[in-house]
């Protein structure tokens, strides 16, 4: 049956992944980063400098650990959703070039390395194109 466009199933579906997914990425990525504080965050920042950027480690550590734990709650919620979305995007691939740039024989290094970033990647982008779907938390 549809509903506003959109098939039910579909929405359950979409929530599905939403609460999942979130809870992945918020559990056994985000927390640990989260709660590490300053000296984890300064050493997740400093990894950018392998792209050149070698300023403000702190903030990028801080950024990186705030994408996985409060965007993943914002998209287990259904709330602002297209910038928590656009944001963990952005650390994926962040987190898939880290990979790649590893020297080779590195743990972690290549390809391999890089699956599970290229998996939320994706995900992630999948979930920008559709939306929440129907059941999410209604802030208005």
């Amino acid at each position: 049956m549809l509903h506003h466009g959109r098939n039910r199933d579909a929405d359950l579906g979409i929530f599905l992944l939403r609460v999942g997914l979130g809870f992945s990425m918020l559990i056994f990525h985000g927390y640990g980063k989260l709660i590490g504080g300053p000296e984890r965050w300064a050493k997740i920042g400093g990894s950018l400098q392998t792209f050149g950027i070698d300023f403000f480690p702190v903030f990028w550590g801080f950024m990186a650990a705030f994408a996985e734990f409060f965007c993943s709650a914002f998209i287990i919620a259904g709330i602002f959703f297209i910038p928590a979305t656009f944001l963990l995007t952005v650390n994926m691939i962040v987190a898939v070039l880290f990979h790649l740039y590893l020297p080779e024989g590195s743990p972690a290094a290549g390809w391999q390395g890089a699956s599970n970033a290229i998996e939320y990647l994706f995900v992630y982008v999948a979930l920008m194109a559709t939306g929440p779907g129907r059941y999410k938390i209604n802030l208005g």
